[in-house]
């Protein structure tokens, strides 16, 4: 006989186990079901920064600071650590800085930093080389290998089901029928992940969704600890908060001019820090249905040319190389609604442990009133 349950969630995702803990906070009986024996996509594979300033205004902005608010809150209860906080962005030529000084004087959480200060802060960058940069103390980054098996597991201990290698191949509410037989849940939320084909392809179809492929790095201890997480020039284009201003065309004519290989590889540079001293660095971008599953060397390559160009021409030793793939669409988001009972919700933009635990609350609030 069919188990009952307030909510079933379908995905162990970073954005899965925000709707869960958002169940789980108003008392409701939750049961999570993924077709993998662990979390294996997207939310492991990605940098765990958790990124506020940048974000486009409006529903990504609110998001993101709700979500770092909820990381802050969870994170010391689930054994989550906090690897830094805060975010450099080193501006190399004078059309970024003034995009940096556009969104500093709309910011009053920003500053603004002299290649001097900046020097002072993180002295292995090559501030000789930088115009400047943008210090915001708004970001925190959790090692997402560790952080989602860590939430998982304390979600479990809070009573949330967990239910591993079972696959939902059909939704007829209150009922979802399983490779293990079925689950009946007043309320049904499906977190897909980049799985466009499955549960609801109509519905992800008609938001026009498609996957990004992306390449990742791990660098040994480079013999530093970061102060913030460190982005530069290419990051710019990649935010709306900065996109959308005035000043960022100039930075895109002259990037198109100077790096037109990093910019049709969807390449811009992030480095993070691990507890063991490692740097996560990435990434790129490559759209398509089926992204192909290799990694290529040039664009590694182009990732670490930009490195290069922030902390100066140091040995660096790759130990880890990765690929990893999320669903993308022209918006950051959406929520559907294919049946009363049940809701569709996709992070389309690569931005799921930024905005994840907001979105869930929503999603909680709209089911549950």
């Amino acid at each position: 006989m069919a188990q009952g349950y307030d909510l079933a969630i379908v995905g162990a995702g970073i954005l899965g186990l925000a709707h869960a803990l958002a169940a789980l906070r108003r008392g409701l009986r939750v049961v999570v079901l993924d077709r993998d024996a662990q979390a294996n996509g997207a939310s492991i594979r990605n940098f765990g920064f958790v990124v506020v300033t940048g974000q486009a205004p409006g529903a990504d902005l609110t998001r993101a600071a709700r979500t770092r608010d909820v990381w802050e809150q969870v994170a010391p209860l689930a054994g989550i650590a906090v690897q830094h906080r805060g975010t450099l962005l080193a501006a190399r030529r004078p059309e970024a800085m003034a995009l940096l000084e556009a969104f500093a004087a709309k910011s009053d959480a920003c500053r603004l930093l002299t290649p001097a200060q900046l020097a002072t802060l993180q002295p292995e960058i090559d501030s000789a080389a930088m115009q400047g940069a943008l210090h915001s103390p708004g970001e925190l980054r959790v090692d997402s290998v560790q952080a989602i098996p860590r939430l998982t597991a304390w979600l479990a201990g809070q009573g949330v089901e967990f239910r591993f290698s079972t696959a939902v191949t059909a939704i007829d509410p209150p009922h979802l029928h399983t490779s293990a037989g079925p689950v009946h849940a007043a309320r049904i939320v499906v977190c897909p992940g980049d799985d466009l084909t499955g549960l609801y392809a109509d519905r992800i179809a008609a938001h026009r969704v498609t996957r990004c492929k992306l390449q990742m790095l791990r660098l040994a201890d480079p013999g530093f600890r970061l102060a913030a997480g460190v982005m530069t020039d290419l990051s710019l284009l990649r935010y709306g908060g900065f996109a959308a201003l005035p000043q960022a065309q100039a930075l895109r004519d002259r990037l198109t001019a100077e790096q037109p290989e990093h910019l049709a590889n969807g390449v811009h540079m992030i480095a993070v820090q691990s507890a063991d001293g490692s740097l996560v660095v990435g990434d790129s971008h490559h759209y398509g249905p089926t992204p192909d599953p290799f990694g290529s060397e040039a664009v590694d390559a182009l990732i670490l040319s930009e490195f290069a160009a922030v902390f100066g021409p140091r040995p660096v030793t790759v130990t880890q190389r990765w690929t990893g793939t999320y669903s993308s669409s022209p918006v950051s988001a959406f929520r559907d609604a294919p049946q009363p009972e049940v809701r569709l919700v996709m992070v389309t933009s690569g931005t799921g442990a930024s905005t994840g635990f907001a979105l869930g609350e929503e999603t909680i609030a709209e089911l549950f009133g």
